[in-house]
């Protein structure tokens, strides 16, 4: 029997245990996490793609449905009509090579702004002020600037770091 990709639902915030039960077993498994810088320094430092779920692949003819219904941790394959749903392989090669594109640009935006930059703001409710980038901020995508006002004023604006560029 051939390799499927499928969707394994995992219990409330037991992805990473889940996976290592998966992976032990000698199953294939994706299951994409995206680096956080929790407020908490005691919270998780990663967190998945997709909470509560992870994509698995197996031959389900020979293992069994029942290899995955009473796994620890695990909630069963996600169905239809008491089918389990086949990821198609494009669609995973596909989402793989996505998920890769998004890691490897957060990678280059945490680094591309230093203290003292000159930004343009470009969207939300500041687009077309003036900027200096203070800090990154904990979280997603969260940066701290210093917004340029009439008069030479400037004010303290938190938001999303992909409202804002460099300066031409």
């Amino acid at each position: 029997m051939a390799l499927q990709w499928y969707v394994l639902k995992s219990k409330p915030n037991k992805e990473d245990v889940l996976y290592r039960q998966v992976t032990m077993r000698g199953f294939e498994a994706f299951f994409p996490c995206l680096d956080v810088n929790p407020v908490n320094p005691r919270a998780r430092k990663t967190k998945p793609y997709f909470p509560g779920y992870m994509f698995v692949r197996v031959a389900l003819g020979e293992v069994g449905l029942s290899a995955f219904q009473w796994m620890p941790y695990a909630a069963g394959l996600v169905s239809f009509d008491k089918e389990p749903a086949i990821i198609p392989n494009d669609m995973m090669r596909a989402l793989c090579k996505s998920i890769e594109a998004l890691q490897k640009k957060k990678v280059v935006d945490s680094q591309r702004f230093q203290p003292g930059n000159m930004l343009t703001v470009n969207e939300g409710p500041f687009a077309g002020y003036g900027a200096i980038f203070d800090t990154n901020l904990p979280g997603n995508d969260r940066i701290r600037i210093l917004l340029m006002l009439a008069r030479g004023r400037q004010m303290s604006v938190e938001l999303p770091g992909s409202y804002v560029q460099m300066k031409e």
